[in-house]
């Protein structure tokens, strides 16, 4: 069906909600408007659905989240009778729509027989996953865009585990959802019907109560705490999201109690007023607590994103400036300390392992090796931990330590299955606190890092081409450097291709190919002769692509210069594409 007969479908539907037909009315004589808004449907994919807010096929609305609810109804309905009574837990973040959309999401789950726990106030992603466990339900949705604009909301779905689903259980689920033809006209139930049916309950004080009382297997050194948790002074912003409850109620259960919240920006807030990203990515990001900082002369900085399932750090170095660690480093930092904490307790299981994920730093592999831990590599996404975690719990092959993105996303104590901000906040500031106790900053314990393990630098660089043409383009860049690969034409001193579409690890000395034992997925990473690499990956939730680079050196200097040459010679090929 093409654009023009959607948009007429929507149009001429007696039952359109009024304010979608008038966003359509005004933009009558914009066609190129109207056509973004109905070329395509919203993507369901791997990790939900993510888009702008608006009217059309190809945004987030009323009609678009039913559609999703709808196949995931029918999801769990083909899982047997028991788990459409087990239920589906939902929860939400505080973005535009968030709460219409979560209720909508139980109303049509009702309507098909499915019980829905939803949470009365917003909560954050990893409270979600935990909820999920907690409850026992057979699946969980968190209605959230993460750290997107304010335009963005998105539609994120769990497994039984807690965990966001993986490749087979989501292919699952899309074909349910895909097999919705009508978004328009797909059966609700009212909701209070729902309560009285108890097909709808209303949840909240139980789950943070057990969350906060697990909250306390983070902790590695009460006693520490107990002597200098009163002494660190730490700045929290939860940048407007849904953080600030949960966060400070563990800081004071373990005892820290001179924390300091961002006034501005502890509050929930759908626009991110104060802001230009709601992403701790972002070093700007930062730029309300580093004042806070100041004046409280703060040791510690944390900022996590609206749904609190990233977190990012940010310490004074020597100059007494505040520096944000980017992922990486906040990642060895922490594993550094919790594998130090577990080695002075003779508490290090023969079978520890460190999962990261292949866009992350090799100085997390460094650092488990160090203290005689295995680290393994997996696809991007956090469901991959997750299912890892799952796999060592049912064949006890191995024992979980720490799992990380280079996208500010930790997970240390799996009661959740996705990366969790609250848990690493946590320990940070233990972190920090012992340092303290040692003289050191956390900027001092990263340059100790490095100069024991090797400088371990890192990049990343996204390109954004939204609409039908910025799709195009993305393929067509990756179409590129597979032909690339495939005549033999890459750059000078790459030595091996990892193409984890085609599974297959490809040597450009033409030694024999070898497969890579992980689910297909259209990434390409290229290594050279010195160890160091860069990654090209499209996003499956925006209309990004995305360049990760990685190098080694023997100094900052060396390391900084061979990132730089590597980040040119690529994106200056990027460019002439």
């Amino acid at each position: 069906m093409s654009w023009e007969q959607e948009y007429k479908r929507w149009i001429e539907n007696p039952s359109l909600d009024n304010v979608l037909k008038e966003e359509l009315e005004s933009l009558v004589n914009d066609q190129a408007a109207l056509e973004d808004r109905f070329y395509k449907k919203l993507e369901f994919g791997t990790a939900g659905m993510r888009g702008e807010i608006g009217s059309g096929t190809n945004r987030m609305n009323t009609y678009t989240v039913r559609k999703a609810a709808k196949g995931l109804a029918d999801y769990v309905a083909s899982k047997g009778e028991e788990a459409k009574k087990r239920g589906v837990a939902i929860a939400y973040d505080n973005r535009r729509k968030s709460k219409e959309f979560s209720v909508e999401t139980a109303a049509v789950l009702g309507a098909n027989g499915v019980k829905a726990y939803v949470f009365k106030e917003l909560r954050p992603t990893p409270v979600l996953s935990f909820a999920v466990r907690e409850l026992e339900t057979a699946a969980g949705v968190m209605i959230t865009a993460s750290h997107n604009p304010p335009e963005y909301n998105g539609f994120k779905a769990y497994g039984s585990d807690g965990s966001q689903l993986v490749p087979e259980d989501a292919d699952q689920l899309i074909s349910y959802v895909n097999a919705v033809e009508d978004e328009l006209s797909i059966e609700r139930e009212d909701p209070e019907k729902l309560e009285t049916s108890g097909l709808l309950e209303w949840v909240l004080e139980s789950i943070d109560t057990r969350y906060n009382e697990e909250m306390k297997r983070v902790i590695m050194d009460q006693p520490l705490i107990d002597e200098i948790g009163g002494q660190l002074s730490v700045v929290f912003t939860p940048l407007h999201g849904t953080a600030q409850v949960p966060m400070m109620r563990a800081f004071e259960t373990a005892g820290f109690t001179n924390v300091y919240s961002v006034p501005e920006q502890d509050t929930p807030d759908s626009e991110f007023s104060t802001v230009s990203s709601p992403n701790p990515e972002e070093h700007s990001a930062f730029a309300e607590a580093i004042k806070v900082g100041e004046s409280v002369h703060a040791d510690l900085l944390i900022a996590t994103d609206p749904d609190a399932d990233r977190v990012g750090l940010a310490a004074k170095n020597e100059q007494g400036q505040y520096v944000v660690f980017n992922g990486n480093q906040a990642g060895a930092l922490l594993l550094d300390y919790l594998l130090k904490k577990k080695h002075e307790q003779g508490a290090l299981p023969e079978n520890g392992i460190v999962i990261k994920t292949i866009v992350t730093s090799e100085m997390g592999r460094t650092i488990a090796e160090s203290y005689g831990m295995t680290a393994i590599d997996v696809l991007t996404g956090f469901k991959f931990i997750g299912e890892k975690i799952r796999q060592y719990e049912a064949d006890g092959s191995n024992t979980f330590l720490f799992g990380y993105e280079e996208s500010y996303g930790y997970l240390i104590e799996p009661f959740a299955r996705d990366k969790d901000a609250i848990q690493p906040s946590l320990l940070a500031a233990e972190m920090a606190a012992y340092y303290k106790k040692h003289g050191m900053s956390l900027y001092d314990a990263m340059v100790h890092l490095y100069e024991k393990y090797g400088f371990y630098y890192e990049d990343l660089v996204s390109y954004t081409y939204k609409g039908k043409e910025g799709g195009e383009k993305i393929n067509r860049i990756m179409d590129v450097f597979r032909r690339d690969v495939a005549s033999g034409e890459v750059s000078a001193g790459i030595v091996k291709i990892e193409d984890y579409h085609t599974g297959e690890r490809i040597f450009v000395d033409g030694s024999p190919r070898e497969t890579i034992d992980l689910p297909a997925s259209n990434v390409l990473k290229m290594f050279y002769d010195d160890g160091s690499w860069f990654c090209l990956r499209p996003s499956g939730t925006e209309p990004k692509i995305k360049f990760y680079f990685g190098v080694k050196g023997a100094s900052d200097k060396e390391a900084n210069e061979r990132l730089e040459t590597i980040k040119h010679d690529l994106l200056a090929k990027v460019d002439r594409i």
